[in-house]
């Protein structure tokens, strides 16, 4: 029986300028799978999930999301499919309360004012308190969002996501910045929606990751190096050389 992944890129190939960000790339993601992606600066990261969301297009090679073709698809054709993503710098309402901010994030065309002045339904009500728990800001739910520290605006763009109904989160580095309780409290959300959605987690804390145990994809001058548990990672050869430092070589190439 064939198998179905969530998520599928294959011969997937992206140049700037002659430079290759991403180059024959083949990528395999499971549903309910938390996958964490690492890789030196210029190694193709963010351009990868620029790809995904359609804020660039690929040279070459397809993307298929639910086994639908995507890799021509405008953003917001894809984000309607159930793609969401996160940057790094958090990208909220940072005037209008978390509740608001949540109530923008629902799933369905809606703008600013319409989000806020419309009369809100049990259902949107209940979905909000929902996503408030999970994201552990329900006594923040009143105060203005620009307010909450970096971790809880973090966890707040997060819950946006979630409210929109995104199955697929990107999360480009959620715990950069942090402390290190609200690094732990940030690694314990990713834990707790792993399997209900799926996830591609950026990240260059190795501790951070560590702790989520999940599988790990190296990235390399726009290349696969290596792919499997921490432990096999960690243990690579040609990781340790090009990435933990142990003959860390400087690249001055765009597109993280």
């Amino acid at each position: 029986m064939k198998r179905e992944f969530l998520l599928v890129a294959e011969g997937l190939t992206k140049s700037f300028d002659g430079f290759k960000a991403i180059d024959n790339i083949n990528f395999y993601l499971d549903r309910g799978e938390l996958r964490t992606i690492i890789g030196p600066n210029g190694a193709g990261k963010s351009t990868f999930l620029d790809l995904i969301t359609g804020r660039t297009r690929p040279d070459s090679g397809t993307i298929t999301y639910r086994g639908n073709p995507i890799t021509r698809l405008r953003e917001y054709e894809i984000y309607r499919l159930g793609i969401g993503r996160k940057f790094q710098t958090p990208s909220i309402y940072a005037h209008h309360t978390v509740f608001e901010n949540l109530l923008l994030g629902l799933k369905g065309p809606r703008g600013v004012f319409s989000s806020i002045f419309h009369r809100i339904s049990s259902s949107e009500k209940n979905r909000i308190a929902e996503v408030l728990e999970i994201i552990g800001l329900t006594e923040k739910a009143h105060i203005p969002a620009g307010l909450l520290s970096h971790g809880q605006k973090q966890w707040l763009e997060i819950g946006m996501l979630l409210a929109q109904e995104a199955e697929l989160l990107l999360l480009d580095e959620p715990a950069a910045g942090m402390s290190d309780e609200e690094t732990e409290k940030t690694g314990n959300l990713l834990l707790t929606l792993a399997g209900g959605h799926t996830l591609i987690v950026i990240e260059h804390d190795m501790t951070f990751i560590r702790r989520l145990a999940s599988r790990v994809t190296v990235l390399h001058q726009g290349r696969i190096l290596c792919e499997g548990s921490f432990e096999h990672v960690q243990n690579d050869p040609r990781v340790q050389e090009v990435y933990l430092g142990r003959k860390h070589r400087a690249h001055n190439q765009p597109n993280s």
